[in-house]
């Protein structure tokens, strides 16, 4: 199964694909810039790699704390991919996993300690 990590809560937009046996990653500048183009970058990403959105079994969107047009941006295209394509939908904080360990979430999320659907943005001040 893929599973499609997308992190926008610091000073850079990480995508990232986790399979049974690989990893794909890429990370772009947090600017106002790649907010207006989110949806064109993550399908970049998913061309580079050959990677399908039909073929992503779940979603795992970071709530925050973070800017809030990061998480903003970053929540509403998650959960319009999830809607769209019947695709499972988590929610996970920064403080649910040490910085750049993502394979930490899916370990949480087999624990059933993410939110389900229901995604609560968490915005810093």
């Amino acid at each position: 199964m893929k599973n499609l990590i997308i992190d926008a809560t610091k000073e850079e937009v990480i995508f990232l694909v986790i399979t049974d046996s690989q990893s794909y990653n890429t990370s772009y500048i947090n600017s106002r810039q790649n907010f207006d183009q989110f949806i064109n970058l993550l399908l970049i990403f998913l061309k580079k790699y050959n990677l399908e959105i039909e073929n992503i079994g779940k979603i795992f969107v970071n709530q925050g704390p973070g800017k809030l047009s990061s998480i903003r941006t970053s929540i509403a295209i998650a959960k319009a991919i999830a809607l769209s394509k019947n695709i499972s939908l988590y929610g996970f904080n920064s403080k649910d996993f040490d910085g750049s360990d993502y394979k930490k979430i899916l370990i949480l999320e087999k624990k059933n300690k993410l939110n389900k659907d229901l995604i609560k943005p968490y915005y810093s001040s």
